[in-house]
């Protein structure tokens, strides 16, 4: 294990931040466009997203970069500008970080699929490198593999990552199966901590997906499985649609009282995904406070 995370880990566990989608959607981002490109359009509007999960208390912070492979902006027309959107993510939650928190550059899913011969694994490879490359270009302390579902995609990721030196967080979905126990390819937890840590991950983890009720069981699997720091990130229960909007009934105070047991099972770092804020992550900071 390197410096960023043996550093955070000396006082661990360690707060991560919360959900950006919906912190820009507050501040004007349309449903459906391309989140990523405020790094181009917005930066301050993105900042203060990094800025209000920093206030609250987040030692790590991510960057609005989920989205940032070339594959998954050639949706929107901006696949040659993958290097120049990510390199000013890392550099706009660098500046919200300061001395006060870490950056890790988030990497999600290309979306495409490599068992459907989307693309070949070594052009897969090598997006994420150039994603990799332009994070720690602009200042990332660390990367964190988020959202994966295929295990054979996120052994791409972590490899592609690693390439840069930084140290390198790797998470699975685990939302499938009776027991919501398995990606949505059928992964257990046990075969992902195996995979991601043969690829080289120094941290392995679940986020989105579920609420954080589900995460209990999956984070002690995974740390029975790997000697590996846990990252936990989970969902504000699961969404409704209501009058066309998406709408999390988990309260700040509800999601924080799981936080004791996901220590218990071996969290090291502990944050929100979808439909968290930073009253999400203060509330879970009180849970975290000696």
């Amino acid at each position: 294990m390197g410096g960023v995370l043996r550093a955070l880990l000396a006082d661990a566990p360690v707060l991560t931040d919360g959900a950006w989608g919906t912190q820009m959607q507050a501040r004007g981002l349309e449903p459906g466009t391309c989140p990523d490109a405020w790094n181009l359009s917005h930066p301050e509007r993105v900042e203060e997203v990094a800025q209000a999960y920093v206030e609250a208390g987040s030692r790590v912070i991510i960057t609005n970069t989920f989205g940032g492979t070339r594959f998954a902006l050639n949706r929107y027309g901006l696949a040659d500008r993958a290097g120049e959107i990510n390199r000013l993510g890392a550099e706009i939650s660098r500046r919200a970080a300061g001395a006060r928190a870490k950056v890790f550059g988030s990497i999600g899913p290309a979306g495409v699929m490599l068992m459907m011969g989307d693309v070949p694994p070594e052009t897969l490879r090598e997006g994420f490198a150039e994603q990799a490359r332009a994070l720690a270009d602009g200042g990332a302390d660390a990367l964190v593999i988020e959202t994966m579902s295929d295990t054979a995609e996120a052994r791409l990721a972590v490899e592609a990552a690693k390439q840069t030196g930084l140290e390198v967080v790797a998470c699975m979905v685990f939302d499938s199966g009776r027991e919501r126990d398995r990606t949505m390819m059928g992964t257990t937890p046990e075969e992902a901590a195996r995979v991601l840590v043969e690829a080289g991950a120094d941290c392995i983890g679940s986020n989105c997906g579920q609420g954080i009720e589900g995460f209990v069981s999956i984070c002690r699997r995974l740390c029975a499985a790997a000697a590996r720091p846990i990252w936990i990130k989970a969902n504000a229960g699961l969404p409704e649609i209501i009058d066309g909007r998406t709408v999390y009934r988990q309260t700040p105070e509800g999601f924080a009282s799981q936080v004791p047991d996901l220590v218990a099972a071996g969290a090291s770092f502990i944050g929100g995904c979808c439909g968290t804020s930073p009253e999400f992550i203060r509330a879970v900071g009180k849970k975290l406070s000696p």
